[in-house]
């Protein structure tokens, strides 16, 4: 009998659209009354099943709503997506989706992920340049000798400095730019592309669960909730601290194993298929690193750097930062001398190359439109919520994890959950006597722990970039899970009672 393989990324994401469109044919559908601020009128806005109410934008409109939330929030931009009011929740027609529903929410996914789409086929079109350039084989080359006998260090490096990156400023999407780039660096250094993508995907993730000043997560949460974000800000740093240092420890112990031994390597079968891929042949060339490959090298590493200022300081989104990216491509083809058509070729066969992973972000996104046309996201929160009351502290908290936990795998944007959960749930802390940074800290732990293995967030589309499948990750990935949970949940615990 031929061994069963498991399912790509894009069957897996197709299964799982369609068990939700069957949930919509069991899950009642309800909505909450949604609130809003128009910075026009001055006026906050409320919805109620499509019927829109002016009201004095006035910190007694909030007190009479139930919405613990100074009115600033509001007026500063720092809440600036509809938020769900308290305790208005009401069941509504049934709208369940049917199949030409689920057939549609692919295209209506890729639609509405339009944005990181585009990013993604633009950076692989930069690396189609890079390539044609030549100055990537020099540079890995030059690294790997750098590196000979210290490359342990490049995995401390990228972990830390990304888990920075996701714990300041929410570092994930933009991080689909690093596995082209990094990965041949971690393949000529003698590890496997399994220890470059933990390095990369593990620390984002394990700074966006950590966030210590993130806007799209720890200040919206913040403010939703009421509270300044500052609030809790300690323990969220040493738990920065601490979540970082395991999964450090963690994948150099794998990495350090896989460098002495390759068939230890979860993705051994696959080494040569995977060196051919990236092109790590060329550690072992005596290539030359000239003067105009440092310049390209420089022009390209520019692009990161100022992608990364602009969303820092500058407000920057998708299209600042895919232009910027397009635009590097471009000034690297005039360095290189590159001829029109072979540039285009190039770009063109790099952006090809990275297709499937758009088609897993837009099948990913599809499975969100088809939870809100079908009108069950608002209540699987309300279950949610109710759950919850008259608990002890220590198990409330963990039981709000894991809540947050589940409600990710449907709805896997931070920002997002945030502004429809906080204040729902953040009232709720009132009841069992804990401050409402508690709620913000489980609604963080739980996104960013099982960020790791949900199939609705980025890891199915970063493995895609590597071709790994996720079975393998999920081999590799399952203890430090665990691991981390065990954590995470013993600090939860003892946070109520300080």
């Amino acid at each position: 009998m031929k061994k069963i393989k498991f399912p790509t990324a894009q069957t897996i994401l197709l299964i799982i659209a369609g068990l939700v469109a069957l949930l919509t044919w069991v899950v009642p559908s309800g909505k909450y009354d949604s609130l809003t601020y128009d910075k026009t009128s001055n006026k906050l806005i409320r919805n109620s099943q499509g019927k829109q109410e002016s009201l004095e934008a006035s910190q007694k409109t909030l007190d009479d709503l139930n919405i613990k939330i100074p009115i600033e929030n509001f007026t500063s931009g720092g809440i600036y997506k509809p938020i769900g009011i308290p305790k208005t929740y009401k069941q509504l027609e049934s709208r369940p989706q049917g199949l030409a529903a689920f057939i549609q929410s692919p295209i209506k996914g890729i639609i509405a992920a339009a944005d990181i789409i585009f990013l993604v086929l633009i950076i692989g079109g930069l690396i189609g340049i890079m390539n044609l350039s030549g100055a990537f084989d020099a540079g890995i080359a030059s690294l790997a000798k750098t590196l000979k006998g210290r490359e342990f260090i490049l995995i401390i490096l990228v972990t830390a400095l990304i888990a920075i990156g996701g714990t300041t400023f929410g570092l994930a999407e933009e991080t689909m730019a690093f596995y082209p780039i990094l990965i041949p660096v971690f393949l000529a250094a003698g590890y496997d592309a399994i220890v470059g993508v933990a390095c990369i995907f593990i620390g984002s993730s394990i700074g966006t669960m950590c966030s210590t000043v993130n806007p799209f997560s720890t200040i919206i949460a913040s403010d939703a909730a009421g509270i300044s974000w500052t609030t809790g800000l300690n323990g969220r740093f040493a738990m920065l601290i601490i979540c970082t240092l395991i999964c450090i420890l963690y994948i150099l112990r794998y990495a350090k194993k896989v460098k002495a031994d390759p068939s230890q390597s979860i993705v051994y079968k696959q080494k040569e298929q995977l060196e051919a891929l990236f092109g790590t042949k060329s550690a072992d060339k005596d290539l030359k690193l000239t003067d105009r490959s440092r310049l390209i090298l420089f022009v390209f590493s520019l692009c990161f750097i100022i992608m990364i200022a602009g969303v820092s300081f500058l407000e920057w989104w998708f299209v600042e930062m895919t232009t910027t990216f397009l635009v590097g491509a471009i000034i690297i083809g005039f360095i290189a001398k590159l001829k029109e058509n072979d540039f285009m070729d190039a770009f063109a066969k790099g952006a090809g190359d990275l297709l499937g992973v758009a088609f897993i972000i837009g099948i990913a996104r599809g499975i969100t439109v088809i939870m809100d046309d079908g009108l069950i996201s608002d209540t699987m929160l309300y279950y949610a919520s109710s759950t919850t009351e008259g608990m002890n502290k220590s198990i409330f908290t963990n039981v709000m994890m894991f809540i947050y936990g589940g409600l990710s795998f449907f709805i896997p944007s931070s920002s997002g959950m945030a502004v429809l959960t906080m204040p729902i749930m953040a009232p709720l802390a009132d009841t069992v006597g804990i401050g409402r940074e508690i709620i913000v800290n489980a609604y963080q732990y739980g996104m960013g722990l099982f960020y790791f293995i949900s199939p609705t967030g980025l890891i199915l589309a970063s493995l895609a970039i590597v071709k790994i499948g996720f079975d393998k990750w999920l081999k590799f990935v399952l203890p430090l899970f665990f691991i981390l949970l065990i954590v995470t949940m013993i600090i939860l615990s003892l946070s109520v009672y300080f």
